[in-house]
């Protein structure tokens, strides 16, 4: 069985041990639950929050997915908008934080898993 590389694992959400099994609980496209993540790895039994307040480095991920999002957001109203009014770039922006915001939530903490959790393709089932 081929094992999904570092930036796929990342991508769909694996633990960043043993990159099968699932981080969050429910599809990002689950409305009532989008950021319910496991506490354990279902395959590995990885505790997922290594220490309290683990998380709250992913923020530093996440802002910078946040900046490049804000810049591609800017330079496109830019190239496709001639003469845009500052009120143009602003919504554009906004529209696109709030419609990417789930994404860059569970790809920023699965990210900041992977800075810390070494890849062990031996890592038992539970």
């Amino acid at each position: 069985m081929n094992q999904p590389t570092t930036l796929q694992g990342m991508l769909k959400g694996k633990c960043p041990r043993c990159r099968q099994g699932d981080v969050f609980e429910t599809s990002v496209f689950n409305v009532a639950k989008p950021f319910k993540m496991h506490r354990n790895c279902p395959h590995c039994n990885l505790h997922y929050e290594m220490e309290p307040g683990f998380f709250y480095g992913s923020m530093y991920v996440s802002y910078a997915i946040s900046v490049i999002i804000l810049a591609t957001c800017g330079v496109s109203v830019a190239y496709l908008v001639k003469g845009a009014t500052i009120w143009t770039y602003i919504t554009a922006v906004t529209v696109a934080t709030l419609l990417t915001f789930p994404f860059n939530f569970r790809f920023s903490r699965v990210a900041w898993m992977y800075l810390f959790v070494s890849y062990e393709p031996e890592a038992e089932e539970k």
